[in-house]
């Protein structure tokens, strides 16, 4: 397996937290490069949910109008037709 490809790049960082980051022992570069890929994953969510947010808002309308086809066993799974 190969290495992901490595970019150097410029941050402008709080000071005091590098700093006290360092102290700890914290690689500072790693601790940024999750972030960024937590927010980058948060924001292809995010996205995701944008461009199908009018496919979710029809299936809500849609329980509204017809209640949930699986209602009784999510409303309650002790239900004498329900087996496991």
């Amino acid at each position: 397996m190969t290495a992901p490809a490595r970019r150097t790049t410029s941050l402008s960082l709080d000071a005091e937290a590098v700093d006290s980051a360092r102290a700890l022992g914290l690689d500072v570069s790693a601790v940024a490069e999750a972030a960024l890929l937590r927010a980058v994953a948060r924001a292809r969510q995010d996205a995701w949910r944008h461009e199908h947010a009018d496919i979710f808002a029809a299936q809500a309308r849609w329980h509204d109008e017809h209640a949930h086809p699986l209602r009784d066993i999510l409303a309650d799974p002790d239900l004498a037709g329900w087996t496991r």
